[in-house]
Parts: C-alpha cells; sequence; structure tokens
C-alpha cells in the first residue's frame, strides 16, 4: 500500500509563490508516475503536473507551463518526494491540491493512490 503525505499549502498574495511536497512510502517498484491534481469548489479535478520518477520527464497543463516545477527526492527506493514549485501564481490557481501516484507511465491516467490534499489560496 503506497502512502502520500503532502505538505506546503498556504495562503500567499498573487504573484507570490509556494511549494508543495508530497512524500511516498510503500511503493514495491520504481517504475511509477508521481505528481500533481487540484480541485476547485464545484469543479473536476484537473491534471496540474506529473513525473516518470526512473526516466526523470516531466510533463505539465497548459495552464501551468512556465510558472509551475515538478521535481523529486529519491532518498532510497523506499521512499521518495516530489515537489510542486509554484511561481506567479494567480488567483485562478486557489484549489485543493493533492498528490497522486500511479504505477507505470501512464501519466497519471488513473491513479491508484492520492494524497490528503492541501488548500492553496491565492488574494488578489
Amino acid at each position: 500500500q503506497v502512502q502520500l503525505v503532502e505538505s506546503g499549502g498556504g495562503l500567499v498574495q498573487a504573484g507570490g509563490s509556494l511549494r508543495l511536497s508530497c512524500a511516498a512510502s510503500g511503493q514495491t517498484s520504481s517504475f511509477y508516475t508521481m505528481g500533481w491534481f487540484r480541485q476547485q469548489p464545484g469543479k473536476e479535478r484537473e491534471f496540474v503536473a506529473a513525473t516518470r520518477w526512473i526516466y526523470g520527464s516531466t510533463r505539465y497543463a497548459d495552464s501551468v507551463k512556465g510558472r509551475f516545477t515538478i521535481s523529486s527526492i529519491s532518498r532510497d527506493n523506499a521512499k521518495n518526494t516530489v515537489y510542486l514549485q509554484m511561481n506567479s501564481l494567480k488567483p485562478e490557481d486557489t484549489a485543493v491540491y493533492y498528490c497522486a501516484f500511479e504505477y507505470g507511465s501512464n501519466w497519471l491516467g488513473n491513479p491508484a493512490y492520492w494524497g490528503q490534499g492541501t488548500q492553496v489560496t491565492v488574494s488578489s
């Protein structure tokens, strides 16, 4: 069972920055994809960014390209952390952000595991 623990949300003014962290433990293979989704009130959860662990490749939603950066640190194969650096934040980035994990390389098409969610609020 993969466990995901998120941290780093908060309140920031427009134009500011925040960094989210997601620590994963319990994975049984190095062949997986981790990343982030977000959900605004009354809207569906949407993809934000992802990284394929072994390859280091990344993918972003068009709405965050050039402003958000996903990165990762491998402490050992059993516990790794993915970060989402969010710069030039806009009020429309306000949402609950969820860390996601899936085995394989389907760019989080169907994540099997989710974090608890962390609130990001950007004031205008």
